[in-house]
């Protein structure tokens, strides 16, 4: 990688229409900054001028900062970043304005042979007070601006823009304007999403519908090379080689209103709470009329071509990467096909080969995943069948996809997944058992599979009355800076799942390992100061489990066990108990991660940490 700067998943905003940009601006980047919350920054063009304000930090900040100054003006851009390389800086904030003046831009994404582009533009006198690739971009919009003749009917900023990204490699979602074109936006993407918003009078780039959903629910995705000249009451889409694009305009799934806090103190705690609709939602109409199976109609495969598959690959990162390993187990199990998981960041580099009977399976909560994303695009440059489970419609991935599930859990805001990690694994408890009854699963057992999954939101709802019990327990352990998590077959990717959660937002030294792996280098962590947490299942490994506990036990170590109920355990084994319902082993994993979810929650709360904005994390990540 090239470059000292780079953008995870920064939040961008701009607004052109008959209001003022200001309140709208700053609203958006409330909106998103879960996606980055280093700094924050507008532009807004009044009378003719650039106006600007940028500042380091959260977007209060910023606000703090605007409440001082008269920003008047009804076009803007703004931007909420997150930077993994270069310092947090206010000159390393966004937007970027060219040093003539003309161009302010916002950016998310990697330019990355902006050092050759620099040297270019040093050459021809343009100067620098950055670090940043965006810097860059921003003056070669510049330096084609001054050189692009007007051309009647043709905007000469779109079209400046246009022929700058010629000359760019690298991933862009932006938004741009110009002292000169008062009531012209320009925005365009390749790797990195950009939406518009479309209103009346009015319109909102975005790189999140979230940013905009209260005020409407019309929607353009801009695919990759798409450039979109946008004013207030129009737009119009070029690709970069200069096609006109014939835009489809997208209804929102969901209201403004889910994304908002509510009475909750955090996202998460509200994500967490909304577990049982999201899961209901996820399973509305996908089953078969005589209720022994699945249905899903998206997939765009026959049952007769998935009779013929010798093989699935799942592709995902971070949480949908541990979704994909409980859908290995429970895939394998309840349909007999075997099942390959793969990093989405391993697979796109690597040579594996595959039987042509593979289909390929990503998951990605928000689409957008650039890794997972060109894993997908990987195995469609193969010839393999690529499908996806996702839950943001008119994402990248969505679009690209050759068919797939739709989660329909609703925005998730907080970093930290919740409900759709769930619903991944409610998924793809559903097609273990659509694949299952395609091969050999009786009809009688996939009535009992129907009915435990129907099951899922109340018994989910019950079992998050544990709550207190939970928050009661992390107060007692929220000192320790060094946790295990151990559990066996299905219940081991949970575990993984489990230290995951407990490191993204407490910050807590976190390891996940099959529990009976602990033997073999893990146990050298026992000690009274490393709790142990138990994920256990009722079956064949239970027995085991317990010996396992024994072994820490032995070596004086605190166990916290998650069992369901009536379970039994030897007396003095565990030190905290919490139990989940009672269920079908095929749902088990899921109802097991809740209290794991409340477990991470609560440490961070009682450590004082942010739970929605944890350090060195944004929402999703669309860089490499």
């Amino acid at each position: 990688m090239m470059g000292k700067t780079q953008e995870i998943m920064c939040g961008i905003v701009g607004y052109v229409g008959k209001r003022q940009a200001k309140g709208i601006l700053v609203e958006g980047l409330k909106r998103l900054e879960y996606r980055g919350y280093d700094s924050a920054g507008l532009a807004i063009l009044q009378n003719g001028a650039l106006k600007l304000e940028k500042q380091t930090g959260r977007v209060a900040n910023l606000e703090g900062e605007l409440d001082k100054r008269a920003f008047n003006g009804n076009i803007g851009i703004s931007h909420t970043r997150w930077a993994t390389h270069g310092k947090v800086s206010q000159s390393n904030a966004h937007p970027h304005v060219s040093s003539d003046g003309k161009i302010a831009l916002v950016h998310n994404g990697v330019i990355e042979n902006f050092t050759s582009i620099k040297k270019f533009l040093l050459s021809k006198g343009y100067s620098f007070e950055s670090e940043t690739d965006t810097e860059v971009l921003c003056n070669l919009v510049a330096y084609h601006y001054a050189k692009q003749p007007e051309v009647d009917g043709q905007s000469r900023f779109a079209e400046s823009v246009r022929r700058t990204l010629f000359h760019v490699e690298g991933t862009y979602g932006i938004a741009v304007l110009s002292t000169d074109c008062p009531d012209e936006m320009v925005c365009a993407r390749k790797g990195s999403p950009l939406i518009i918003g479309v209103g009346v009078g009015e319109n909102i780039v975005a790189s999140d519908a979230t940013a905009f959903a209260s005020r409407t629910q019309n929607v353009v995705y801009l695919n990759d090379g798409e450039v979109a000249h946008v004013t207030s009451d129009d737009f119009n889409i070029l690709t970069i080689s200069n096609e006109s694009v014939d835009p489809i305009v997208s209804q929102l799934d969901w209201s403004g209103e889910e994304a908002d806090l509510g009475d909750f103190a955090y996202f998460m705690e509200k994500e967490i709470f909304e577990q049982p609709s999201a899961l209901e939602n996820a399973m509305r109409g996908r089953f078969s009329e005589d209720d022994s199976t699945t249905k899903f109609g998206g997939l765009n495969v026959s049952p007769q071509e998935f009779r013929q598959m010798d093989r699935l690959l799942f592709c995902a990162c971070g949480t949908a990467w541990h979704a994909c390993l409980v859908a290995e187990y429970l895939i394998e199990k309840y349909a007999r096909i075997p099942v390959e998981v793969e990093y989405a960041s391993e697979f796109r580099y690597r040579n594996a080969p595959l039987d042509k009977n593979t289909v390929v399976f990503v998951i990605s909560q928000s689409g957008e995943t650039l890794d997972t994303l060109a894993a997908l695009r990987e195995a469609q440059r193969k010839g393999y069948r690529a499908l996806a489970i996702n839950n943001v419609v008119g994402s990248t991935i969505a679009r690209e996809s050759d068919g797939g599930i739709y989660q329909h859990a609703g925005p998730e805001i907080g970093v930290a997944s919740t409900k759709a990690f769930t619903s991944q694994l409610l998924i793809s408890a559903m097609l273990a058992l659509y694949l299952g009854r395609l091969n050999d699963m009786s009809y009688g057992d996939g009535r009992r599979f129907v009915e435990a999954l129907k099951a899922v939101p109340e018994l989910v709802a019950l079992n998050l009355k544990v709550n207190s019990q939970v928050e009661a327990i992390a107060k007692a352990y929220a000192q320790y800076d060094d946790f295990l998590f151990l559990g066996r077959q299905e219940m081991f990717p949970i575990a993984l799942e489990g230290a995951l959660k407990l490191k993204e937002i407490s910050y807590i030294h976190a390891e996940g390992y099959p529990a009976a792996e602990m033997k073999h280098g893990p146990i050298a962590l026992i000690s009274e100061l490393c709790p142990s947490v138990f994920i256990i299942a009722k079956g064949e490994v239970f027995q085991k489990t317990i010996a396992n506990m024994q072994e820490i036990k032995a070596r004086h170590g605190k166990i916290i066990c998650i069992a369901p109920e009536g379970a039994e355990f030897p007396d003095g084994l565990i030190d905290d108990l919490i139990l989940y319902p009672d269920c079908h082993e095929a749902v088990a994993p899921l109802l097991a991660c809740i209290p794991l979810q409340l477990l991470s929650y609560y440490i961070a709360r009682e450590r004082g940490c942010d739970v929605d904005k944890p350090r060195n994390l944004a929402k999703s990540v669309t860089v490499e």
